[in-house]
């Protein structure tokens, strides 16, 4: 007899399990789709489904129960603000699995895990109630076109103007390279003028005596 063997262990322990389930059933309600091996999909329906059924209840203890299993409560508003009243016309059958084909590597048939409905789907579930764009979203400030142009037109001309200090810069240094050479090869020559008299003096000194 099956007495007791409903279910798929999935090769892990209860609690492993317990938490792998509640974490693909917040992604799903997160995204609206997510992708996964087929016996995970299988079992992750029947938890979204039976979370979806609290979620159309809408009173306090169902989100309690929620919360048992969600922890984001960004993902639970977003639940019972939006997906819950949206298949309140609709009695269970609330996702949907189509299978992909085998993953490379293993073969394990990975499938598509999806919420059904034409008032819900992924791009649908990505939006997010008030409550969760209030938390998730980030101010934008407004640009104006004109005055971005106007700034790249800025910059643009300060480049251009750094680029000429720095060409009038190397210009400057060069000079002075230049400079110190000529002065440097100056010297030498007054040395080798100064050398080649000492050396006549010398000479005439020498017939002299």
């Amino acid at each position: 007899m099956r007495h007791r063997k409903r279910g798929r262990k999935l090769g892990r322990t209860a609690s492993h399990r317990k938490a792998m389930l509640n974490n693909l059933a917040t992604s799903l309600f997160e995204h609206g789709k997510i992708h996964t091996t087929l016996p995970k999909a299988k079992e992750l329906c029947s938890v979204a489904e039976r979370l979806i059924s609290f979620a159309k209840r809408g009173d306090l203890h169902a989100r309690r129960q929620v919360l048992r299993r969600i922890q984001n409560k960004i993902v639970v508003s977003k639940l019972f603000d939006e997906i819950g009243p949206s298949y309140s016309e609709r009695n269970g059958g609330y996702t949907r699995v189509l299978k992909i084909g085998p993953r490379r590597g293993d073969s394990t048939e990975i499938c598509l895990v999806e919420l059904v409905g034409d008032e819900i789907r992924a791009e649908y579930a990505d939006t997010g109630s008030e409550a969760a764009r209030a938390v998730a979203t980030e101010v934008v400030v407004e640009t104006d076109p004109e005055d971005v142009s106007e700034e790249t037109s800025e910059v643009a001309s300060d480049q251009d103007s750094d680029d000429v200090e720095a060409s009038d810069a190397s210009e400057e240094v060069e000079d002075a390279d230049a400079v110190e050479a000529a002065a440097a090869s100056e010297e030498a020559k007054d040395a080798d003028a100064e050398d080649a008299d000492a050396e006549d003096a010398d000479s005439e000194e020498k017939k002299d005596t």
